[in-house]
């Protein structure tokens, strides 16, 4: 495993890591709202490094990336499709799948917006987030994300507690192994609330991105996940005209963690045929 610091959008410094060999096809793994690289241990500590060069970083504010206090460096799109492209230019990353949680969703279209697609392989949209407006609450974004905004975004500690936690439950359809879920519950709270905040201020619609991509695209969604909800999953399939889906029946928000042995076999997959493509 390498440490990197990369300069991203508006100059913050991105804390990567790299594992596997540096010559073979590369993977970018991009986490969600509140997360940290950690929560792709289950990918960069498998077989998967034997094969292909697997890359994590922590988002702008998350982890030990900087976290500037000023609201434009999250709602601002063009910086996160920044972050991207300076990670793939500074790693010397050549045609990366992206492998999108939750919010990176945004993030990748944010940089597919920007720089368009010659420079990658592929898209893994993971239980992705495409739209973000107020006719998503409800439809497209469920209760296991918008009960617990409110606590996770107040300043005051106690209530960030209370809520993470209760978010972090609802993340899994069965509940984590302990010792999984409390490192999740650390990385998870280490994340200022005010940043929190501010990633979900913005109003997006990434159905202009969707419908462009020519890039192989798969999508893996849980049937059981209550934070982006199922039918997210199916707007990706309606709008992207070379996406497949891959459904897990008993999975909720996070398959990587509760299938990897699926996760991983299926990921190595996508990858050797978006390369080939």
């Amino acid at each position: 495993m390498k440490i990197h610091s990369v300069v991203g959008g508006g100059g913050v410094k991105l804390h990567v890591r790299d594992w596997g060999k540096a010559d073979a096809p590369p993977i970018l793994f991009i986490h969600g709202w509140s997360q940290n690289h950690l929560c792709w241990h289950k990918q960069y500590e498998s077989q998967l490094a034997d094969a292909f060069h697997l890359v994590a970083f922590d988002l702008r504010g998350h982890g030990m990336s900087d976290a500037p206090e000023a609201r434009e460096h999250y709602t601002e799109p063009r910086r996160w499709a920044d972050d991207i492209a300076a990670i793939i230019d500074e790693l010397g990353l050549k045609h990366p799948t992206l492998v999108g949680w939750s919010y990176a969703g945004f993030v990748i279209c944010d940089y597919v917006r920007a720089y368009g697609q010659d420079a990658i392989a592929g898209i893994n949209f993971v239980g992705a987030a495409v739209t973000l407006n107020s006719a998503a609450f409800g439809s497209l974004i469920g209760p296991g994300f918008l009960d617990h905004v409110p606590g996770a975004t107040a300043d005051d500690f106690p209530s960030n507690i209370q809520a993470m936690r209760a978010f972090l439950h609802g993340c899994t359809a069965r509940p984590l192994p302990p010792d999984d879920y409390a490192m999740a519950l650390c990385w998870n709270i280490v994340v200022p609330a005010k940043i929190r905040a501010a990633l979900v201020t913005r109003v997006i619609d990434s159905e202009d991105v969707l419908s462009a991509l020519d890039r192989p695209v798969l999508m893996t969604q849980g049937l059981c996940d209550t934070v982006i909800l199922p039918a997210m999953g199916e707007q990706i399939l309606e709008k992207c005209r070379t996406s497949t889906a891959s459904w897990y029946p008993e999975a909720g928000h996070a398959p990587f963690l509760e299938d990897p042995l699926r996760f991983n076999r299926e990921l190595a997959e996508f990858v050797s045929k978006a390369r080939i493509i």
